[in-house]
């Protein structure tokens, strides 16, 4: 097995998007919407600003493994003067592949061009499978992190 990486084109978003809808999927998310058309809109318009970056696991010219990261900027604060954060997302490794440092490799990648871009701090909300993940990388839990729904 010889896994490589490469950076998402346009050319891999049918595949890229169907491996996020499986994603939210295996994390238990209810369905009542065709989510596609929001995600190609999406990534499209982020792709083209720079302001989402994602690299690939292939085997040979089968994707097996995706990584996300969405720049956005915030009002600076003391934690993180440029006010520039990454946002984690569609960390997702084909099962057949899991346990073989493949997550760990695409998160290096997406870390490294948060901190390119200038962001000073990442942040994701983790699913239970991919808590041991994070922590081993160095994430923290913030426990005052809340959510309100409109």
């Amino acid at each position: 097995m010889n896994i490589t990486y490469r950076k998402l084109t346009k050319d891999d978003l049918d595949t890229f998007i169907q491996m996020r809808i499986n994603q939210l999927r295996e994390e238990g998310a209810k369905e009542d919407i065709d989510l596609v058309p929001a995600l190609r809109n999406y990534y499209e318009r982020h792709m083209a600003d720079g302001t989402f970056v994602s690299w690939l696991a292939l085997d040979g010219d089968k994707i097996i493994g995706t990584s996300g990261m969405s720049f956005v900027e915030k009002p600076p604060y003391f934690g993180c003067p440029s006010g520039k954060m990454g946002l984690l997302s569609s960390m997702f490794t084909n099962p057949t592949y899991r346990r073989q440092g493949i997550a760990k490799e695409l998160l290096d990648r997406v870390v490294t061009e948060a901190r390119d871009y200038g962001c000073g701090t990442v942040q994701i909300t983790a699913s239970d499978m991919g808590v041991k993940l994070y922590t081993a990388y160095g994430f923290i839990h913030n426990g005052n992190f809340m959510q309100y729904k409109l």
